[in-house]
């Protein structure tokens, strides 16, 4: 696959751990504006992710960083906060200078997390500043390769008939986990949720016969698929993964309107410039739309997006409702 080949180009620098600028930001923001312009950015920009090192949404800021880096001429620095499902990290962004320089890198997770978590220290909606969506991540429903179940109506009348089965996902709150309980309402169906500390292990498990299938991300199940180790029933995603294009979607296999996207995006603390988040975006939609950057990325199982601030700030808060809507229904909580 070329998705090593597309992490392993970064020149990124990691920052050591730090925390967050709390407090003082209406003084802050009131400086921050005088840095808007040719001035902005003036020194190094860093983005807080809020995952470990070495997964898919980590990788993906390191590589965009790089980049970004050489188009504003200054370091562009990765911090890992990760953490109560990335609350952590998000809690030090919300609590940083609004002024450009300390971003937060989140996905689907971010939305997800209002719902199960009765404290995240911050307000998710309020808080932030939507700079740029990135890419979209789809999820597959996984199974053995000598699995009985061809495709996704098979599996699920199965499971409708009496058959005990079950899906593993990447964790607790995930948007696979959430993928597999969307599936399970509209469809009436019964497949019990197995959770996993992230997706390879719970590939692991489909492999090795333990569980009947997986929700997890395209690009982590696409070499078992593609050396048929796994077969593919179904992509989450709205349209087909151009990185599996022979793989229905679930919306095409009967059930109308299913769709969950993982989205990849930088947010910003409340109150920065308007005019510093139209040029973070300029500057990263230029680095997407460039034909060898988005190339790259549809190698490495993402597909590449680029949104105004205004339609990312409409798909987090509108996943935020969306995701509390179902883990409400399925009574899904942290604490």
């Amino acid at each position: 696959m070329a998705a090593p080949a597309f992490f392993a180009a970064t020149a990124v620098a990691v920052a050591s751990a730090g925390t967050g600028t709390a407090g003082a930001m209406d003084a802050a923001g009131a400086g921050a504006a005088n840095t808007v312009g040719t001035a902005y950015p003036a020194r190094p920009i860093t983005i807080i992710v809020t995952f470990p090192p070495g997964g898919g949404t980590d990788l993906l800021a390191r590589r965009v960083g790089a980049e970004l880096s050489s188009a504003v001429g200054q370091p562009v620095l990765i911090e890992n906060r990760a953490g109560a499902s990335g609350n952590i990290g998000a809690r030090m962004v919300a609590e940083s200078a609004p002024d450009g320089y300390t971003l937060l890198m989140v996905n689907s997770s971010f939305a997800i997390n209002p719902g199960v978590f009765s404290h995240l220290g911050f307000d998710p909606k309020a808080d932030f500043a939507p700079v740029i969506n990135m890419a979209f991540a789809p999820s597959v429903l996984a199974v053995r390769a000598d699995s009985p179940y061809r495709n996704l109506p098979e599996f699920l009348a199965a499971s409708r008939t009496g058959a005990a089965l079950t899906y593993a996902s990447c964790g607790n709150g995930t948007p696979q986990h959430l993928a597999g309980e969307m599936l399970n309402q509209a469809t009436s169906s019964k497949v019990q949720h197995i959770p996993y500390k992230g997706c390879g292990p719970a590939l692991n498990d489909v492999l090795g016969g333990q569980v009947a299938s997986a929700i997890v991300t395209a690009s982590s199940a696409s070499q078992f698929l593609q050396s048929g180790k796994l077969r593919a029933l179904a992509i989450t995603s709205k349209t087909r993964s151009p990185l599996l294009p022979d793989v229905p979607t679930v919306a095409e296999q009967g059930v109308p309107g299913y769709e969950l996207d993982q989205w990849h995006g930088f947010l910003a603390p409340a109150r920065t410039p308007e005019a510093v988040v139209a040029k973070l975006n300029r500057d990263v939609r230029r680095i997407i739309e460039r034909p060898a950057f988005r190339e790259q990325l549809l190698q490495a199982g993402f597909n590449p997006a680029a949104s105004t601030p205004a339609e990312f700030k409409g798909m987090v808060e509108g996943d935020i409702d969306r995701f509390g809507a179902l883990t409400r229904r399925i009574g899904l909580r942290a604490d």
